[in-house]
């Protein structure tokens, strides 16, 4: 599976290629950031960030993509400039059809280190070792990117597992309503 992750922000949004599979080598594909200018006006900032992840659909072609959950910081502006980024993204791979995983950063953390407390320098280093790179793509932006991939590709799959499963048993019990429902309306079949 070919998984984009996206670690979104106004200025800075990274983005990161990973394919792989459970149970399977990971293998790094690419990873880089889609920049806008601070002092940018917010409706071309974000047409730039639309472009930006578009370019990297269109190049990298990805079944999924995983964005990082947006948490609630001091900071409002910050928030809302993280919210605006994520929802451009989430709506570049919805217009494709792609599904769409979001994922918190203590999740983020917990699968690539084994700790959702790790401090970023220790999940720069695992997602080097992790993808057998000399050192963790750069910017910091980049690697976190690609983080989010990782994660996607080693719980994405198994959240989708569980997700079809429930509905399968959703769908038998529904059946089995149906059948109990016509058994006792259906004089053919007292």
């Amino acid at each position: 599976m070919r998984v984009l992750g996206i670690d979104p922000g106004l200025t800075r949004c990274g983005v990161g290629v990973v394919d792989g599979a459970i149970g399977r080598p990971l293998a790094f594909v690419a990873a880089g950031v889609v920049r806008t200018p601070s002092d940018g006006d917010l409706a071309a900032r974000l047409l730039g960030i639309e472009r930006g992840i578009e370019g990297w659909l269109d190049s990298h072609a990805p079944e999924a993509v995983a964005v990082e959950r947006v948490f609630a910081q001091h900071n409002v502006s910050t928030v809302m400039g993280t919210a605006q980024a994520s929802a451009i993204a989430i709506t570049c791979a919805a217009r494709r059809g792609l599904p769409v995983a979001l994922h918190t950063p203590s999740e983020v953390k917990a699968a690539v280190t084994g700790s959702g407390r790790a401090e970023k320098a220790q999940v720069q280093t695992m997602v080097a070792r992790l993808l057998h790179l000399d050192a963790a793509p750069k910017p910091a932006d980049a690697a976190d990117a690609v983080a989010l991939a990782i994660c996607h590709i080693w719980r994405g799959g198994a959240q989708a597992r569980v997700a079809a499963a429930q509905q399968e048993f959703a769908r038998k019990v529904e059946l089995a309503r149906r059948a109990r429902a016509t058994a006792t309306t259906d004089p053919r079949k007292r």
